[in-house]
């Protein structure tokens, strides 16, 4: 089995990146035996189709699973038309993320987490102000 994390770098302790279709990184990872393949998200900069394009990269991985903090509309409904499963909620580093899926702590969700074009402003990943 493999399951993809989104990270902030190429290794099980790099940081969870909460977005899936920007994030840095995609972190493939056997959670057995932690044996992992690691490659910087092409999408990351997009104008965009970011969710959509980054979906159809990892399931071409082989995955069975995305875990990561939020997905949108897009690479959720492209996730599931393709068999991998969503879960959401992933923080702290992708060792961390690794454990709390082994363990059931992770939420696997049906439709999206965020509205649609939430992860384009990496500094303020979907906070965006009224002012």
């Amino acid at each position: 089995m493999k399951i993809c994390v989104t990270a902030t770098e190429d290794n099980l302790d790099a940081m969870v990146d909460p977005r899936f279709g920007r994030c840095a990184y995609f972190v493939i990872v056997d959670p057995e035996s932690l044996e992992i393949k690691a490659f910087p998200n092409p999408n990351l900069e997009s104008s965009g189709g970011a969710g959509i394009q980054s979906a159809q990269l990892v399931a071409s991985e082989g995955i069975q699973a995305v875990v990561t903090g939020n997905v949108g509309p897009n690479a959720h409904q492209t996730l599931s038309a393709l068999g991998v499963k969503v879960l959401v909620g992933a923080s702290g580093t992708v060792r961390q993320a690794i454990a709390d899926y082994k363990a059931g702590r992770l939420t696997e969700i049906a439709g999206p987490s965020v509205a649609s074009h939430n992860g384009q402003s990496a500094g303020r990943q979907g906070q965006g102000s009224s002012r």
